[in-house]
């Protein structure tokens, strides 16, 4: 699929197959045609070229209303002058849904997303995660073959939010419901996703689970926009990296064998290795520059010995004596846990 505006390619020849019942995240950053494909899909928006099949129908040409898609916006888009049941219902009546059923509907709509007895209220008396919840409800209740989902927690506060996170993917589970859902959020997309689409300049750079994103991450641009990585450079000779003259163990074979590739470290996965660690693989040598304490966890900032940083992030659990600013510290890093990608990301 192709869209663009001018000379600016919006989706640069975007294919995505989505299984039926998937819950499946377009994640990327700003600008990166996430949102135009779900317009696409939703038929606001019409492809310059390719076509989209719900199943074995080509909806291409297809009007939005005619597309059984429910859609949940960034802004909730709801009728202020209307009660909650009004707006639950509004789906329904342009389907001209006889009034009992109407009624059933809803009802069974608002118990799903937990706001049972609310129907009367007007949506200026609602929370935010309470509107949340009434356009959610008014997205299924005419039960879609699809739901598309444009960042519809981003205005919610973080604790807010995360909560909403852990009730729409609930919801999901119960509906069964094929849920396409746009993000720039990654920690939201790692939580609530069975599969995650990376897409940045208007093409898919990695389609994988939360666990595969995250833990093989093809490229520099998806470790370092997917959670915190430090890059160090290491060489490649004979198929094996090494860390200046330091041979890395990995768990996996290089993928490439450029000369040149990065070394990405999650801050998580680095340990400060005790005096009884002897046997640690991949063990780094330096001293601690400098510790921030962030409540659960402190992120210590380590010069290693050929002058590269590297962060820790280390848990702040009782037994474990955090270290001090100018310590000469080892760190160790499990072959599991050892990711290399190529120095650029894909073009």
């Amino acid at each position: 699929m192709r869209k663009t505006y001018g000379a600016l390619a919006a989706l640069d020849d975007v294919s995505l197959e989505v299984a039926s019942g998937e819950f499946i995240t377009l994640l990327g950053p700003s600008g990166s045609g996430k949102t135009t494909l779900l317009m696409v899909l939703a038929g606001f928006i019409r492809a310059d070229s390719g076509q989209i099949l719900f199943g074995d129908s080509d909806v291409s040409l297809v009007a939005p209303h005619k597309r059984n898609v429910g859609m949940v916006f960034q802004n909730y888009a709801l009728f202020p002058h209307m009660t909650v049941a009004g707006n639950v219902a509004y789906p329904l009546k342009l389907r001209r849904v006889g009034k009992t059923e109407i009624g059933e509907r809803v009802a069974r709509a608002l118990d799903l997303v937990q706001l049972s007895g609310l129907g009367e209220r007007h949506v200026d008396q609602l929370s935010g995660g309470q509107r949340q919840r009434v356009a959610l409800a008014r997205a299924i209740v005419f039960e879609p073959r699809i739901l598309l989902m444009d960042e519809p927690l981003s205005a919610l506060d973080k604790k807010l939010r995360e909560q909403m996170q852990i009730e729409v993917r609930h919801l999901h589970q119960r509906l069964g419901m094929t849920t396409v859902y746009v993000t720039h959020d990654q920690r939201e997309a790692l939580t609530m996703s069975d599969r995650i689409a990376v897409i940045d300049r208007g093409r898919f750079r990695q389609i994988g689970t939360p666990r595969e994103i995250y833990g093989r991450p093809a490229s520099r641009f998806i470790a370092d926009f997917i959670g915190e990585s430090n890059f160090l450079p290491v060489a490649v000779r004979d198929g094996q990296a090494y860390l200046g003259d330091k041979l890395l163990r990995l768990a996996e074979p290089l993928r490439t064998g450029e000369p040149s590739q990065l070394l990405g470290v999650r801050p998580e996965k680095v340990v400060i290795l005790g005096g009884g660690d002897a046997g640690a693989h991949n063990v780094f040598e330096g001293m601690v520059r400098e510790i921030v304490y962030q409540g659960e966890s402190s992120l210590v900032s380590v010069t290693l010995a050929g002058g590269h940083e590297l962060s820790v992030r280390q848990q702040a659990i009782s037994a474990v004596i955090p270290p001090v600013v100018g310590a000469a510290v080892r760190l160790g890093l499990a072959p599991a846990d050892t990711i290399i990608v190529p120095q650029d990301s894909p073009a």
